[in-house]
């Protein structure tokens, strides 16, 4: 038996990176799965989305893995396509346990500025509000919510040099850090009926967000047009261990142990994947 035999997932974000690494991991682990992705590129992005190519290689793989999916192309940031998707799931499996909201987008420099603000605050907060509030009816006791935040939510960059210099880079950091508080909220509330609300945060992780020219300029700003080469050597500042990045899986095994009974009693934590990170940002405390 595995970890999560007989579940059914609702994934976002799960055309590719860490969203399709979750996709993967639980059917292996003997979940089927529902996909969704926005398969299209973001104007105010300054680097491409997934594709829908990309969303039927996750389909292959998961179906390697002898389970099921439904995979749907849809924009999470438009609460009636999230809850069709769903509903084609539904439709299939006839129920929901374990909701991964993964899809998320960085607008670190993008343009316009506030379209940037926008469209990031829209992916990755609303988007997971959308995702979260379309399975709610249906999740029963022993559910399991997993909100992806970020590493970069908690840090300590309450300092702002240049007010209004990159909107899209701040969105960023406030839609994880809305999550983060979001999970905590909604865990209280939920504990009753035995739902359980965490939050994952990744540090850098190996995808097509990181490994991308905003990105670069971004760890790089002294440098017009920053290469992979010149900005990964930078990556390691976020981390206290000595690792530019975590990959996909990492964040995936995380993923695995709160979708799964091994953690029925954990809920309301902000679970960091971040190669101590956070550590080097605060203090003990309890």
């Amino acid at each position: 038996m595995g970890r999560v035999e007989g579940k059914v997932a609702f994934i976002t974000g799960a055309a590719r990176g860490q969203g399709r690494s979750h996709a993967v991991k639980l059917a292996s682990e003997g979940a089927d799965i529902i996909a969704v992705d926005i398969c299209r590129n973001i104007d105010s992005m300054g680097y491409a989305m997934a594709t829908p190519e990309d969303l039927e290689e996750t389909v292959r793989l998961v179906e390697k893995e002898g389970r099921r999916i439904v995979a749907v192309q849809a924009d999470v940031r438009e609460a009636a396509q999230v809850k069709a998707a769903l509903e084609q799931g539904l439709a299939e499996f006839g129920k929901v346990d374990i909701v991964v909201a993964q899809a998320g987008v960085a607008g670190m420099k993008g343009e316009p500025q506030t379209q940037a603000w926008a469209d990031v605050v829209d992916t990755n907060l609303v988007g997971t509000l959308n995702a979260i509030h379309a399975a709610l009816p249906h999740l029963a006791e022993g559910g399991s919510i997993i909100a992806t935040g970020s590493t970069a939510a908690l840090m300590d960059v309450a300092k702002v040099d240049v007010p209004g210099k990159d909107l899209g880079g701040v969105a960023y950091v406030f839609s994880k850090r809305a999550i983060a508080q979001l999970v905590h909220e909604l865990a209280t509330h939920l504990a009753p009926r035995k739902i359980r609300v965490n939050a994952l945060h990744p540090t850098n992780c190996n995808t097509e967000m990181l490994q991308s020219e905003p990105m670069y300029r971004s760890f790089r700003p002294d440098l017009e047009h920053p290469t992979r080469a010149d900005a990964e050597p930078v990556f390691g500042v976020q981390q206290a261990m000595p690792i530019p990045y975590i990959e996909p899986e990492d964040s995936s095994n995380m993923v695995l142990f709160l979708a799964s009974d091994e953690s029925r009693y954990v809920t309301g934590m902000q679970m960091r994947v971040d190669g101590g990170g956070y550590l080097k940002w605060y203090d003990f405390r309890i």
